[in-house]
């Protein structure tokens, strides 16, 4: 899978079959106020394909019916109806409609400028988490933009909708005042060894309590979820500065170099110096 991940290049296309309905920035002011790039809904069949090396802004995406792929962190899953993902910036990010299948989804693309983009805010996420409404959101948005009066005051109402519900999914976290505790005080220190131990202290908790708390909030173990913060970071640095691979892999808590784009190339399916090269391309 890996080899596959290094061959994929920047891809952009939508086909004769697909529809969608788009609000941009441009179109929206209240958009380019929250730094939102576009927004839209969909219903793609082949020959439907996106790929982004360099992801500059995070990406929200809800698959509504149908089927599609999606390659986020590291690997290819089928998006199924009631599924929901949040691809951070600087992400390997790619996803495309199947034969003889239609596909429906939402999406939300942030700028760069937005705190979602921001390095070190969350980890990639792909679970179950019903995206319906911010598909009616989005539409309301849409129609009153192109059919409406584009009145401001409704399309804050539209976007406040729409931001509030990627809320609830994208930060449940936030909601647990242990992990908050917990997280505040890992990722602005990707670079210092932690332990599960040290984390639980934080959070007031045994090990395994706070195992089930993080596998319940972020599907991961607190040690698979720190992985995630250190390679997101790995990832900022590598497509935004020019520190050599050993530097950037010390200051996300890696003595090894090899240990750290062996990591980084499970998880990302791309080696640190090739993602380098396609963020800079």
């Amino acid at each position: 899978m890996a080899i596959e991940h290094e061959q994929l290049s920047e891809t952009h296309i939508v086909g004769a079959d697909t529809q969608q309905w788009i609000v941009r920035a441009e179109d929206c002011p209240v958009l380019a106020q929250r730094h939102i790039s576009h927004l839209g809904v969909g219903d793609a069949a082949v020959p439907y394909r996106i790929v982004r090396t360099r992801l500059s802004g995070a990406y929200i995406h809800g698959s509504l019916s149908g089927e599609g792929r999606m390659l986020l962190d590291g690997r290819w899953c089928i998006m199924r109806r009631n599924m929901m993902s949040f691809a951070p910036a600087h992400a390997l990010h790619a996803f495309h409609a199947v034969p003889e299948k239609r596909w429906q989804y939402c999406w939300l693309r942030y700028l760069p400028s937005a705190p979602r983009s921001v390095v070190g805010t969350i980890a990639p996420i792909m679970q179950d988490f019903d995206p319906e409404p911010m598909k009616y959101a989005i539409l309301g948005l849409y129609s009153e933009v192109f059919h409406g009066k584009g009145d401001a005051a409704s399309c804050v109402m539209w976007v406040d909708t729409i931001e509030r519900y990627i809320a609830r999914f994208a930060d449940p976290w936030r909601r647990d005042p242990r992990i908050v505790a917990v997280f505040e005080s890992v990722m602005p220190t990707l670079e210092r060894q932690w332990t599960i131990e040290e984390m639980a202290e934080i959070a007031h908790v045994s090990t395994e309590h706070l195992r089930r708390i993080s596998r319940k909030v972020f599907g991961r173990s607190p040690m698979q979820q720190l992985t995630q913060l250190r390679m997101q970071h790995a990832s900022h640095l590598l497509a935004t500065s020019d520190l050599p691979v050993e530097e950037i892999a010390g200051r996300v808590g890696y003595q090894s170099p090899f240990a750290f784009s062996k990591t980084f190339k499970r998880m990302n399916g791309v080696s640190p110096s090739h993602f380098r090269l396609h963020t800079r391309e």
